[in-house]
Protein backbone atom coordinates (compact mmCIF):
# COMPACT_ATOMS: atom_id res chain seq x y z
CA UNK A 1 0.00 0.00 0.00
CA UNK A 2 1.04 3.84 -0.49
CA UNK A 3 1.62 5.46 2.42
CA UNK A 4 -0.30 8.87 2.12
CA UNK A 5 1.53 12.36 3.32
CA UNK A 6 -1.32 13.91 5.66
CA UNK A 7 -1.66 17.31 6.02
CA UNK A 8 -2.51 18.58 9.26
CA UNK A 9 -1.11 22.45 9.52
CA UNK A 10 -3.19 24.80 7.20
CA UNK A 11 0.40 26.38 5.82
CA UNK A 12 0.81 22.32 4.35
CA UNK A 13 -2.48 22.71 2.78
CA UNK A 14 -2.26 25.12 0.97
CA UNK A 15 1.83 24.85 -0.66
CA UNK A 16 1.53 26.04 -3.90
CA UNK A 17 3.24 22.98 -5.08
CA UNK A 18 0.19 21.16 -4.87
CA UNK A 19 -2.89 23.96 -5.04
CA UNK A 20 -5.05 24.86 -7.50
CA UNK A 21 -7.34 27.87 -7.44
CA UNK A 22 -10.52 28.00 -8.98
CA UNK A 23 -12.39 31.21 -9.77
CA UNK A 24 -16.34 30.52 -9.87
CA UNK A 25 -18.45 32.18 -12.62
CA UNK A 26 -17.48 35.89 -12.09
CA UNK A 27 -18.97 37.05 -15.28
CA UNK A 28 -20.53 40.06 -15.83
CA UNK A 29 -24.25 39.08 -15.62
CA UNK A 30 -23.50 37.88 -12.00
CA UNK A 31 -21.09 40.42 -10.99
CA UNK A 32 -23.70 43.18 -11.31
CA UNK A 33 -26.10 42.00 -8.76
CA UNK A 34 -23.90 40.82 -6.03
CA UNK A 35 -23.87 42.82 -2.29
CA UNK A 36 -20.46 43.46 -2.27
CA UNK A 37 -19.70 44.47 -5.96
CA UNK A 38 -18.03 47.88 -5.15
CA UNK A 39 -14.84 46.13 -3.39
CA UNK A 40 -15.50 42.71 -5.54
CA UNK A 41 -13.62 43.14 -8.47
CA UNK A 42 -10.16 44.82 -6.58
CA UNK A 43 -9.87 41.97 -3.87
CA UNK A 44 -10.34 39.22 -6.53
CA UNK A 45 -7.75 40.87 -8.94
CA UNK A 46 -5.06 40.99 -5.89
CA UNK A 47 -5.74 37.26 -4.83
CA UNK A 48 -5.61 36.11 -8.13
CA UNK A 49 -2.10 38.12 -8.50
CA UNK A 50 -0.71 36.80 -5.35
CA UNK A 51 -1.81 32.75 -6.34
CA UNK A 52 0.11 33.81 -9.85
CA UNK A 53 3.13 35.26 -7.79
CA UNK A 54 3.16 31.64 -5.73
CA UNK A 55 2.71 29.73 -8.71
CA UNK A 56 -0.25 28.73 -8.09
CA UNK A 57 -2.64 27.47 -11.25
CA UNK A 58 -5.09 29.12 -11.90
CA UNK A 59 -8.80 28.03 -13.60
CA UNK A 60 -11.83 29.85 -14.17
CA UNK A 61 -15.47 28.70 -15.03
CA UNK A 62 -17.63 30.00 -17.26
CA UNK A 63 -21.22 28.88 -17.29
CA UNK A 64 -22.02 27.76 -20.90
CA UNK A 65 -25.67 27.04 -21.58
CA UNK A 66 -26.19 24.08 -24.11
CA UNK A 67 -28.60 24.65 -26.67
CA UNK A 68 -31.80 25.10 -25.77
CA UNK A 69 -32.41 21.59 -27.56
CA UNK A 70 -30.11 19.79 -25.53
CA UNK A 71 -30.65 21.02 -22.30
CA UNK A 72 -32.62 19.57 -19.65
CA UNK A 73 -36.04 21.00 -18.98
CA UNK A 74 -35.26 21.89 -15.10
CA UNK A 75 -32.04 24.01 -16.16
CA UNK A 76 -35.05 25.58 -18.75
CA UNK A 77 -37.36 25.76 -16.10
CA UNK A 78 -35.31 27.20 -13.69
CA UNK A 79 -33.75 30.11 -16.05
CA UNK A 80 -32.83 33.55 -14.18
CA UNK A 81 -32.44 35.16 -17.49
CA UNK A 82 -35.73 34.68 -19.86
CA UNK A 83 -34.52 36.89 -22.32
CA UNK A 84 -31.41 34.66 -22.98
CA UNK A 85 -27.84 35.73 -22.34
CA UNK A 86 -26.13 37.66 -24.83
CA UNK A 87 -22.17 37.40 -25.46
CA UNK A 88 -21.28 40.24 -23.07
CA UNK A 89 -23.23 39.01 -20.19
CA UNK A 90 -21.25 35.49 -20.05
CA UNK A 91 -17.95 37.82 -20.49
CA UNK A 92 -15.30 36.88 -17.27
CA UNK A 93 -15.35 40.46 -15.61
CA UNK A 94 -11.74 39.21 -14.36
CA UNK A 95 -9.22 39.01 -17.27
CA UNK A 96 -7.46 35.39 -16.94
CA UNK A 97 -3.87 35.72 -17.45
CA UNK A 98 -2.06 33.63 -20.22
CA UNK A 99 -0.81 31.11 -17.89
CA UNK A 100 -4.82 30.47 -16.49
CA UNK A 101 -6.99 27.94 -17.77
CA UNK A 102 -10.79 28.99 -18.77
CA UNK A 103 -13.46 25.65 -17.63
CA UNK A 104 -16.85 25.78 -19.92
CA UNK A 105 -19.11 24.00 -18.04
CA UNK A 106 -23.04 23.44 -17.94
CA UNK A 107 -23.68 22.38 -14.11
CA UNK A 108 -23.04 23.85 -10.55
CA UNK A 109 -19.80 21.63 -10.29
CA UNK A 110 -16.79 21.76 -12.10
CA UNK A 111 -16.51 17.91 -11.91
CA UNK A 112 -19.41 17.69 -13.74
CA UNK A 113 -18.77 17.47 -17.77
CA UNK A 114 -15.48 19.05 -17.65
CA UNK A 115 -11.76 17.50 -17.61
CA UNK A 116 -11.03 19.75 -14.83
CA UNK A 117 -10.70 16.53 -12.51
CA UNK A 118 -8.63 14.74 -15.04
CA UNK A 119 -6.14 17.87 -15.52
CA UNK A 120 -5.70 18.25 -11.50
CA UNK A 121 -4.86 15.14 -11.07
CA UNK A 122 -2.25 14.80 -13.70
CA UNK A 123 -0.82 17.72 -12.10
CA UNK A 124 -0.83 16.25 -8.59
CA UNK A 125 -3.61 18.68 -7.45
CA UNK A 126 -4.11 17.62 -3.73
CA UNK A 127 -5.55 21.22 -2.58
CA UNK A 128 -8.09 23.11 -4.32
CA UNK A 129 -9.25 26.72 -3.62
CA UNK A 130 -12.35 27.95 -4.22
CA UNK A 131 -13.74 31.86 -4.66
CA UNK A 132 -16.65 33.00 -6.61
CA UNK A 133 -20.17 33.52 -7.49
CA UNK A 134 -22.44 32.35 -6.30
CA UNK A 135 -21.16 31.36 -2.59
CA UNK A 136 -24.68 28.84 -2.15
CA UNK A 137 -24.84 27.31 -5.77
CA UNK A 138 -21.82 26.75 -7.85
CA UNK A 139 -19.12 27.58 -5.32
CA UNK A 140 -20.44 25.50 -2.56
CA UNK A 141 -21.77 22.44 -4.65
CA UNK A 142 -18.03 22.15 -6.15
CA UNK A 143 -16.41 22.34 -2.79
CA UNK A 144 -18.16 19.61 -1.04
CA UNK A 145 -18.24 17.45 -4.38
CA UNK A 146 -14.18 18.45 -3.94
CA UNK A 147 -14.25 16.94 -0.47
CA UNK A 148 -16.15 14.11 -1.75
CA UNK A 149 -13.35 13.32 -4.26
CA UNK A 150 -11.09 13.67 -1.40
CA UNK A 151 -8.75 16.49 -2.00
CA UNK A 152 -8.22 19.13 0.97
CA UNK A 153 -11.04 21.92 -0.03
CA UNK A 154 -10.62 25.55 0.99
CA UNK A 155 -12.76 27.85 -0.06
CA UNK A 156 -12.17 31.87 0.16
CA UNK A 157 -14.92 33.61 2.42
CA UNK A 158 -14.44 37.05 1.88
CA UNK A 159 -13.92 36.63 -2.44
CA UNK A 160 -17.34 34.42 -2.14
CA UNK A 161 -20.32 36.71 -2.66
CA UNK A 162 -24.14 36.11 -3.97
CA UNK A 163 -27.22 38.35 -5.09
CA UNK A 164 -28.17 36.71 -1.73
CA UNK A 165 -26.49 37.88 1.25
CA UNK A 166 -28.60 35.71 3.05
CA UNK A 167 -28.02 32.78 1.23
CA UNK A 168 -24.06 33.64 0.96
CA UNK A 169 -23.74 33.61 4.85
CA UNK A 170 -25.57 31.00 5.65
CA UNK A 171 -23.62 28.69 2.89
CA UNK A 172 -20.54 29.83 4.68
CA UNK A 173 -22.26 28.50 8.02
CA UNK A 174 -22.78 25.55 6.54
CA UNK A 175 -19.24 24.73 4.30
CA UNK A 176 -17.60 25.77 7.82
CA UNK A 177 -19.05 22.59 9.26
CA UNK A 178 -17.76 20.51 6.64
CA UNK A 179 -14.27 22.00 5.01
CA UNK A 180 -12.17 24.87 5.47
CA UNK A 181 -13.32 28.13 5.12
CA UNK A 182 -10.82 31.44 5.54
CA UNK A 183 -9.89 34.67 4.27
CA UNK A 184 -8.16 36.24 1.79
CA UNK A 185 -5.53 37.48 3.70
CA UNK A 186 -5.08 34.37 6.25
CA UNK A 187 -4.08 32.77 2.40
CA UNK A 188 -2.11 35.43 1.10
CA UNK A 189 -0.11 35.59 4.37
CA UNK A 190 0.90 32.43 3.89
CA UNK A 191 2.08 32.46 0.13
CA UNK A 192 3.77 35.18 0.58
CA UNK A 193 5.95 34.59 3.98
Amino acid sequence: MVERKIFAEFREIIDPSHTALVIWDVQNMLVGRIFNKEQYLPNINKFIEAAHSAKVPVFFTKITPLPEAFESGVRLSQRRFPGGLSPEMLDLAVKPGKEDIVISKNTASIFIGTNFELMVRNAGIQTIIFAGIATEIGVESSARDSQNRGFYTVVVEDLSSSADRDAHERSLTNMKNLLIVKSSSDIVNIWSS
